[in-house]
């Protein structure tokens, strides 16, 4: 793909890393930001984060900081937007952001559960829009969820797919803009049975995780389970459905048990305990095990 003129909407934890993605696959990016403060340290981030990868550090020029947001996405190919995970406000910057771009500009929105068609249905030119989902941190996690709409044209989601396989991502077409897309979908239906296990006092909450972690998690990356399922036999995979799934949590709802740990102010890490108790060493300790995975993973994709 050629080079593209992309503008970032948001220098936050995502939308920087967003920027340093598509500043490192060769494209020009514009960012822009509300908070000043976010906005000035906004290069040095991404630097710090370029140096730390050992990617080419030179891709920071690529970056422009822009404090006014009609100047940010003026001339733009592509738009992304990357802030809180707030409807009237992604409304409100799309609305914004229209009349300022020109009418084949690509309009993207960045969320993990806000239905795609909830931010764009006001836009005039519903047609050249879309959403996406970076996960965290953007720039170690390879795959990005791009969410089509029921007004979103094949072009768009074409350019859409490509600019991010050029820069190095896995995009996953989304068909249906549903909540959740596939990725928190799947996630979260492993994460009700997980706290259903701890409580109908089958396991602690260690063990659900270290039971993940030492069996099937270690598959994972190279086995999805629709290849587990081929590999082993539909009519074996049959035959436990028949077996087990009437036994698993389908509440439609959130777990009860869920719900008293938020009243109890049990946040997890926010709080020093949630299904389990963390000090801040341990916290960090997890965080930089966390990470240093993603790096060894990213290592290993090149």
């Amino acid at each position: 793909m050629s080079k593209a003129r992309i503008a970032v909407i948001g220098a936050g934890l995502m939308g920087h890393g967003i920027a340093q993605v598509f500043a490192l696959a060769g494209h020009d990016v514009t960012i822009y930001d509300a908070f000043p403060a976010s906005l000035d340290t906004v290069k040095a981030r991404i630097a710090a984060n370029l140096k730390d990868l050992g990617d080419d550090e030179s891709a920071v020029n690529r970056v422009t900081p822009q404090a006014d947001l009609a100047k940010a996405v003026s001339g733009a190919d592509y738009v992304v937007e990357a802030v809180l995970e707030d409807l009237p406000l992604k409304q409100k910057l799309f609305a914004e952001i229209e009349p300022h771009v020109r009418p084949d500009t690509i309009l993207a929105s960045n969320t993990s559960v806000i239905p795609i068609t909830a931010i764009m249905q006001g836009l005039a030119r519903r047609e050249r829009a879309l959403g996406t989902h970076w996960w965290n941190p953007p720039f170690l996690v390879p795959l990005v969820e791009v969410i089509e709409t029921q007004w979103t044209s094949p072009a768009t989601v074409d350019f859409t797919m490509k600019l991010h396989a050029d820069a190095g991502k896995k995009p996953a077409h989304v068909k249906k803009d549903v909540p959740g897309f596939i990725g928190n979908r799947l996630q979260h239906a492993l994460w009700r049975e997980a706290i259903s296990l701890v409580e109908n006092g089958i396991c602690d909450a260690e063990t659900v995780d270290e039971v993940i972690k030492s069996a099937f998690g270690r598959r994972l990356a190279v086995l999805g389970p629709l290849e587990n399922a081929d590999m082993v036999g539909t009519d074996l995979t049959l035959a436990i459905h028949q077996n087990v799934l009437g036994d698993i949590d389908s509440r439609p709802g959130p777990s009860p048990y869920l719900e008293k740990l938020v009243a109890d102010g049990k946040l997890g890490f926010k709080s020093g305990e949630g299904f389990r108790t963390w000090t801040p060493e341990q916290q960090t300790a997890f965080r930089q095990k966390v990470v240093q995975h993603l790096k060894a993973a990213r290592a290993n994709d090149k």
